[in-house]
């Protein structure tokens, strides 16, 4: 389970071993980005001669990881130590197809070690 030192992250409702206690509620991050001009042109030269398109998969990661990052930002804004339901959205922002929203959310919650455990 991915996680910060203060605070687990996770896809799953609930997390082995501990106890929702407290709600804090919807927490997210979100992030717009562009390809930079030589993303933009070894994407472009790639998109045609064809295949995986590594300088867009780049851009995308970026912009996955500063939207994760906000929303954990927001969480510990919250007072949570954990964030439950966690799920990206992307579209498109730009007509012209050059920017990218991204977006990662969750439920931020406090959670307690069931019986003393974990």
């Amino acid at each position: 389970m991915p996680q910060t030192p203060d605070l687990f992250v996770t896809t799953t409702f609930s997390i082995e071993g501990y106890k929702i206690v407290e709600y804090r509620g919807l927490v997210r991050g979100i992030t717009v980005r562009a390809p930079t001009i030589a993303q933009g042109i070894f994407g472009g030269l790639k998109n045609i001669i064809g295949g995986q398109i590594g300088a867009y998969t780049e851009m995308c990661e970026q912009a996955r990881g500063h939207a994760y990052d906000q929303m954990v930002q927001h969480a510990k804004e919250v007072g949570a130590n954990a964030i439950v339901g966690v799920n990206y959205d992307a579209a498109e922002v730009v007509s012209t197809g050059n920017a990218t929203e991204v977006l990662c959310y969750g439920t931020a919650v406090v959670i307690e070690p069931l019986n003393g455990t974990a």
